[in-house]
């Protein structure tokens, strides 16, 4: 299974959580950054693939960027999105939220670990989503041309922008950019959103899980 060109539509827009811990969390955000509107379509052109961010770069207001560094305010804010994907069930990996601190070490050591890329999402310029490309260990030569696409989310506040669609494809580039064939990725039977985002995207369901 390559992985796939795409040229389809956007996905249709995910939900919009109606829990009050979710609410809380929206206008909390609201609150800290009160000029955060929904964008305008035109803001919304996919970025090039040599758009990446480190610690001073230019960070466009909303796109996809692959990133080294944090700034204190991206760290902060992408601790935030995660805690509420968390909370709405958005396969993050934690079933609960562990809290900021445990979130920011996350995060923070994620960017020293070799193999990983992480890709975030940034909407009128604050960060609400992630996604990792993971490389498949040196002594794994059978799968040397297959990587992974690992812990993608956004915030529920951010989601109908076509977001995780874009963060999917610019992980797609970036495995291409690699020399990688094959993009592995597991989705969550109940990420209904995810996983017709996903085979919208031309992904091929190989497999099923069991719990036994």
């Amino acid at each position: 299974i390559g992985l796939p060109e795409v040229n389809g539509p956007a996905p249709a827009a995910f939900r919009r959580s109606q829990t009050l811990g979710i609410q809380e969390r929206i206008r909390h955000f609201m609150q800290k950054r009160q000029a955060w509107t929904r964008p305008q379509a035109a803001s919304l052109a996919v970025l090039p693939a040599s758009a990446d961010a480190g610690g001073g770069a230019a960070r466009s207001a909303t796109g996809i960027e692959r990133v080294t560094a944090f700034s204190d305010e991206d760290l902060a804010a992408l601790c935030e999105a995660a805690d509420a994907a968390i909370i709405e069930g958005g396969g993050f990996g934690w079933v609960n939220p562990p809290g900021r601190v445990a979130l920011e070490a996350y995060f923070q050591g994620l960017l020293l670990v070799p193999g990983r890329e992480l890709f975030v999402s940034r909407l009128e310029g604050v960060l609400v989503g992630s996604a990792q490309l993971v490389r498949p260990p040196r002594n794994n030569e059978a799968q040397a041309f297959a990587a992974h696409l690992m812990h993608s989310f956004v915030a529920p506040y951010a989601r109908g922008h076509g977001l995780a669609r874009r963060m999917t494809l610019r992980v797609e580039e970036g495995a291409r950019a690699l020399g990688y064939h094959l993009l592995n990725l597991d989705v969550r039977e109940t990420q209904l959103a995810a996983i017709r985002l996903y085979e919208g995207l031309g992904y091929i369901r190989w497999g099923v899980r069991s719990e036994e």
